[in-house]
């Protein structure tokens, strides 16, 4: 991938009105996303008092996140094209299609826009703890990493396929569904093993509210090559170096 497709941006965006509005999506769209897959996790534990997770709640996990993403995507799309997920703005950034400032301003406000729902969380259950990610019994850090970077990279893709692609037509409405369904199935095959992340400020606003941090860095590092892979597969191959617009202001 050329060198050249990865854009900096310029000093006076970090202070761009629409740049800070997009930034204001993005911690909105965590906190929803947050607040409404996490607490369903916290709900359930307060319903079966804390017991193992059963494969009922396992599928309730999934729905409730995909629901929400739905939801979370869709409200932010139109200002900030809906990232809520730094891998995905990672991803973003590697295909060229939003600048680094640009992407800082983001990753800051979807760490804040998750610690912020887990604190909420915390208040509104009267001091539940709120679950970190970890790594069930019998699996290793090295297995859970893979976990993370093949799932991971089946959500950037989809999110190029829908979302960023300039073929994709009226594809595109399907995107924040398509991205939610994604999600929904990869905690059904993977939140048995590592809690099925795919989105390190997910699993940093627990980590930070519980101040639990073993193994976090797998939630880091398996979401950002995923997402790296997905974006040079897809923008490579099925995008070209033909196939690319002006870079956007409030979109993917």
């Amino acid at each position: 991938m050329p060198i050249n497709r990865i854009a900096f941006g310029t000093p006076r965006e970090a202070s761009h009105p629409d740049a800070l509005r997009a930034a204001l999506a993005e911690f909105i769209s965590m906190l929803i996303f947050v607040f409404a897959g996490s607490g369903s996790g916290m709900a359930f534990n307060k319903l079966t008092d804390n017991a193992s997770t059963t494969p009922s709640g396992l599928v309730a996990a999934a729905l409730a996140h995909a629901f929400a993403l739905f939801v979370a995507v869709s409200v932010g799309a139109n200002i900030s094209g809906g990232h809520v997920n730094p891998a995905v703005t990672f991803g973003a950034l590697i295909g060229g299609n939003i600048t680094l400032l640009r992407s800082i301003l983001y990753w800051i406000a979807q760490l804040l826009g998750s610690v912020v729902a887990c604190l909420l969380l915390k208040f509104a259950t009267g001091g539940l703890e709120t679950p970190a990610f970890g790594l069930s019994s019998g699996v290793g850090a090295w297995n859970a990493l893979v976990f993370e970077i093949v799932m991971t990279f089946g959500l950037v893709y989809t999110v190029y396929a829908t979302a960023v692609d300039p073929k994709k037509g009226n594809l595109g409405i399907i995107a924040p569904i398509a991205i939610g369904f994604i999600v929904g199935a990869n905690i059904l095959a993977g939140g048995a093993f590592d809690g099925a992340s795919m989105n390190p400020a997910v699993s940093f606003g627990p980590a930070v509210v519980s101040w639990t941090w073993t193994n976090h860095w797998v939630y880091w590092l398996g979401p950002f090559i995923g997402a790296a892979i997905a974006a040079l597969v897809y923008d490579n191959i099925f995008i070209g170096s033909g196939g690319h617009e002006p870079l956007p202001t409030n979109d993917f």
